[in-house]
């Protein structure tokens, strides 16, 4: 794998004994020699060097089976001449292209303009670039003359992504960024920003605390109403489960057919069996008994002796005679 960047046009050495002679589209796409890879070039800016420029680059160098990459990077002062301003400054941006895996090869102060001296110098086959025209320098397409020698392979921009993009995003969000740095230590002279502008960041920075406080109070506020409502069911629940427990166990001991009837009735039975009295035994010893005395009903059949004229009124009535056991 790699383990070094890119190096430099000016580190590699080249056999110029050996004539410049290019291979056709068709060649290239057959499959060089390795020992002669197709040699495609791509320039480019490549300020705050983002995945469109590193997908550029992967294009080109998988144009061709046997691909070596070369890339230019453009000096500042042909950038800021030309383009404008740069966030990253050149050294920043030849470092950053070296360190693409893609690139076999970096190309510092690369020409705007890339002309046939330049194309033999460096042993040329094909340049790769996006096919929209690019104006610049009063040309309508500055690889116009490449396009018409057939030199040229195209490459897909990668859409969403672009270092303009970028700069208008910092551009838009300036505050939070500014406000970000200040918090982070650097002053408000090396951010260029003025007196008024820093105490605004500042109480700015002071209200988003707070309100980040208050979001986070009202955050633990509502888990512990929702861990409140949580436990009070669980508890809800627990007191019904205890309160049906409860009253099974109450009418099991005191329901119709409770275990407390049933106490009852065997205490009432050992109560009424302690206070009666015993029976006699069948086989007790009989005693002589005085004849029972007779009490005579108005119609009992024996009479007691009375005068004739009683007699002769009671002989039609019927008597009957108990004994003093069944009077009782």
């Amino acid at each position: 794998g790699l383990r070094e960047p890119a190096p430099f046009s000016d580190e590699v050495e080249i056999d110029y004994s050996k004539p410049y002679i290019r291979v056709t589209y068709e060649e290239a796409m057959r499959g060089t020699p390795l020992d002669r890879p197709v040699r495609v070039y791509a320039d480019g800016i490549f300020d705050l060097f983002h995945s469109g420029h590193a997908r550029a680059l992967m294009q080109a160098k998988n144009l061709f089976p046997n691909t070596y990459l070369i890339v230019g990077v453009c000096s500042d002062e042909l950038t800021h001449n030309f383009k404008g301003f740069t966030v990253m400054n050149e050294n920043e941006r030849y470092d950053a292209v070296q360190h693409c895996r893609y690139v076999d090869e970096v190309v510092r102060n690369a020409p705007w303009t890339l002309t046939p001296e330049f194309l033999a110098e460096h042993r040329i086959d094909f340049v790769a670039h996006d096919d929209i025209p690019y104006s610049s320098a009063g040309s309508d397409d500055v690889y116009k003359h490449i396009k018409e020698a057939g030199m040229f392979a195209p490459t897909q921009r990668t859409e969403g992504i672009s270092t303009s993009d970028i700069i208008t995003r910092i551009v838009r969000d300036y505050d939070v960024y500014a406000r970000r740095n200040l918090q982070r230590g650097y002053t408000a002279k090396e951010l260029n920003v003025s007196f008024i502008n820093e105490k605004k960041y500042h109480l700015q920075e002071r209200v988003d605390k707070v309100k980040k406080r208050v979001k986070d109070v009202e955050e633990k506020s509502k888990e512990f109403v929702q861990k409140v409502e949580e436990k009070s069911i669980d508890l809800i629940q627990k007191w019904e489960e205890k309160s049906r427990e409860f009253i099974g166990n109450f009418l099991e001991m005191f329901g119709p057919e409770g275990a407390l009837k049933h106490m009852l009735k065997e205490g009432k039975g050992r109560m009424l069996q302690a206070i009666s009295p015993k029976q006699s035994p069948s086989s007790s010893p009989t005693h002589d008994r005085s004849p029972s005395p007779s009490f005579r009903w108005p119609f009992s059949t024996k009479t007691p002796p009375s005068s004739p004229a009683n007699r002769s009124r009671n002989e039609s009535a019927v008597t009957y005679d108990i004994s003093e056991d069944e009077e009782d």
